[in-house]
Parts: structure tokens; C-alpha cells; sequence
């Protein structure tokens, strides 16, 4: 049964809530790696879920300086380019940040990274990777996307990399 993973930006935001709602009323799979009380047990769980959810979110937001979030896109792209991915990538970096965060060296080194970032992924050339400008945008790509895996799940059977 395919599944969203909802990466990307952690902490205090609260991006994922409209999305587990809604997730939740149309019956759509997802993983949370965002817990209250995160332990490093959970860190094999949140990595099997990123190596193998079928639609992957990272949105980063201007909430956060975004350090480990703009790391994970880079790996993300990773598996994106594998040949015989058929898994589906949409990410969102905010341009700017929120004027609370104020270290200037942090805020300076995000926003380069933050420009990087959104550079290079517009230069790769792959069918399963989705950049969009709002979490809105994100919201109803990752509905479609879930009912075209959807579609393609019992056609799995016939692809002989998937033949145990």
C-alpha cells in the first residue's frame, strides 16, 4: 500500500497538521517522523520510510534555519536519480526566512544553502521530482500522487524486479 513520508522541516512547525487531516478523511497512508518525545530507536524507522515511501515530502519552511532538512533534500535526490526508482519526490524551499531568526551567521549560510539548493534542483532533469512554491501546492500534488501509486500498485506484480 503505498505511503507519504512528511520529511523536512521539524521543531515546533506545525506544516504537517493540515495534511494529516486530510490524509486521514480521503484514507491516505503516512508517516510522521515528527513524535514528542523522539528517541534514537526511531531513527531506523524514520530511515526505512525515507529509502522507501512512495511519495516523499520535504518541505522547508521559513521557520527554522533548515540545516538537516536542506542535507535530507540532497539525499533525497539521490535516491530520486536511481534508475528503477518509481517513487515520487516533492519539495518545497522557502527563499527567505522568518525575521525572528535573527544569528546573522546561521541566517546568511541557510539562505546561501537555501539558494543552492533551489538552483540545482531546477537543473536535474527527473520525472519524479516536484518543486512547488506553497504547502498548499504540496498538499494537492501529494493527494495526486498518492492516487496515481495508487493505480500503479497492482501493476507492480508484472515487473520482474519486484518478483521475490
Amino acid at each position: 500500500m503505498p505511503a507519504v513520508g512528511m520529511f523536512g522541516t521539524c521543531g515546533g512547525s506545525k506544516w504537517r497538521e493540515p495534511f494529516k487531516e486530510r490524509y486521514r478523511k480521503f484514507g491516505i497512508n503516512f508517516f510522521d517522523p515528527q513524535k514528542t518525545d523522539w528517541q534514537p530507536e526511531d531513527a531506523e524507522e524514520e530511515a526505512r520510510h525515507l529509502a522507501e515511501d512512495e511519495i516523499i515530502l520535504f518541505p522547508v519552511t521559513n521557520e527554522t534555519y533548515g540545516t538537516g532538512s536542506l542535507s535530507e533534500v540532497g539525499f533525497s535526490i539521490l535516491q530520486a536519480i536511481r534508475l528503477d526508482d518509481r517513487r515520487d519526490f516533492v519539495i518545497l524551499i522557502a527563499k527567505d526566512l522568518d525575521p525572528t531568526l535573527d544569528d546573522a551567521v546561521a541566517r546568511k549560510e541557510s539562505l546561501r544553502a537555501r539558494a543552492l539548493v533551489n538552483q540545482h534542483l531546477k537543473k536535474l532533469r527527473l520525472k519524479n521530482i516536484y518543486i512547488v512554491d506553497t504547502l498548499e501546492e504540496m498538499l494537492e500534488l501529494s493527494v495526486a500522487l498518492y492516487q496515481a501509486a495508487q493505480l500503479r500498485e497492482p501493476l507492480a506484480k508484472y515487473n520482474p524486479h519486484n518478483r521475490a
